[in-house]
């Protein structure tokens, strides 16, 4: 074989972070199978490559047996010991046969093993490597558009964007730069695939994450996202440290923090609410920006009344519910919203009963 593509296959072992034994192994077995297709043998055969000088030798492996049944596969006892007298049967006899055109053949093999490995070690590389980024941001570039996705260049691959995880009221025109959230990474036949989102609540937190130092260093939690894409978020935020104001730290110095983050919406509302163990506390922050006067909690069904000013009613549902499904999905727990008179005639609340004292810290943008 030709020293020359000996050298280039070491070359692109080293260059694509392929290991040259696998590259070697794997080219062993396609130069046997060169051999059996090109001289129609069945003979099991080993094949010799000299990863120095290139030569190559293929060798025939017959089993010794008492009594031959299949000259192809088999050698007998007495023939064996003409070669070796310490032959035993079932020891195996390799007898050189390699043919005078076989570095030709094992050239083409050798090439075709090459482009095929080095393709599928780049595969490999790139699908390690955004398997690493997901459930992080990337920034790309949009490419084209059809009827199911908005595909994204991230450098090595394309990345998918379903169309119905476009934000409402985003459009997006060929080169456009645009932040998108990793949601799917699967290894193909046809290679990696990559699938990412703009209206996953994981994008909103990693947005957090980027802006305010707090979180990325682990001093401010987010305990909790929920999203309407495009419209309204709300994220619950903890510190450890009782002298940390979480919210305080999202929201940034006259509120740089969470703007930047809510530019990057395109105008989407968020509310930063504390976090509380406490499903009381939790749920009446939750509600922000409404008031709350009391908070009935149902352990067993896991779901909670809210008694509300009858002023506030409205500010606490929201426009079509949107307000108290958020604080749900936030908290966790069921939410059912009554008025302060509705909850009176009901006998739910106590007329001695106060206002729950909400954090006073609750941003909303």
């Amino acid at each position: 074989m030709n020293t020359d593509l000996l050298d280039a296959m070491k070359s692109l072992a080293d260059e694509k972070g392929i290991d040259r034994e696998v590259l070697y192994e794997a080219l062993d077995a396609a130069l046997v199978s060169a051999y059996k297709k090109n001289f129609n043998s069945k003979t099991n055969v080993r094949v010799d490559l000299d990863s120095d000088d290139g030569e190559l030798k293929v060798y025939a492996r017959l089993q010794i047996v008492e009594e031959v049944e299949d000259n192809d596969l088999e050698i007998s006892i007495e023939e064996a010991r003409e070669i070796d007298p310490t032959y035993e049967v079932d020891d195996v006899v390799e007898r050189e046969v390699t043919p005078r055109n076989f570095g030709r053949i094992a050239a083409q093999a050798a090439k075709q093993v090459v482009t095929q490995r080095v393709r599928e070690a780049e595969r490999g590389v790139i699908y390690n490597d955004f398997v690493d980024r997901l459930d992080d941001i990337l920034i790309g570039t949009v490419q084209r558009m059809d009827q199911r996705y908005l595909y994204i260049h991230l450098g090595k691959i394309e990345g998918k964007l379903p169309i119905n995880e476009i934000m409402p009221g985003e459009s997006y025109k060929v080169h456009d730069r645009i932040k998108v959230y990793v949601t799917k990474v699967e290894n193909t036949s046809k290679g990696p695939q990559v699938y990412v989102s703009r209206t996953h609540p994981g994008l909103l937190k990693r947005l957090f994450e980027i802006e305010v130092p707090e979180i990325y260093e682990g001093i401010v939690e987010i305990m909790s996202v929920s999203r309407e894409a495009g419209d309204r978020s709300k994220i619950s935020v903890h510190a450890e440290d009782p002298e940390i104001d979480p919210v305080g730290s999202c929201v940034g110095q006259r509120g740089q923090r969470v703007q930047t983050v809510v530019d990057e919406l395109n105008g989407e509302k968020i509310d930063i609410v504390h976090y509380s163990e406490d499903p009381v506390v939790y749920i009446s922050n939750a509600l922000s920006p409404s008031k709350v006067i009391d908070v009935l909690v149902d352990e067993e069904e896991h779901a909670t009344t809210v008694i509300v000013p009858d002023n506030q009613l409205s500010l606490a549902i929201g426009k079509r519910g949107q307000n108290a499904r958020l604080a749900a999905k936030l908290t966790g727990w069921k939410i059912d919203i009554k008025s302060e008179s509705e909850a009176t005639e009901e006998g739910l609340l106590n007329n001695d009963s106060a206002e729950v004292d909400v954090e006073d810290h609750d941003d909303e943008l």
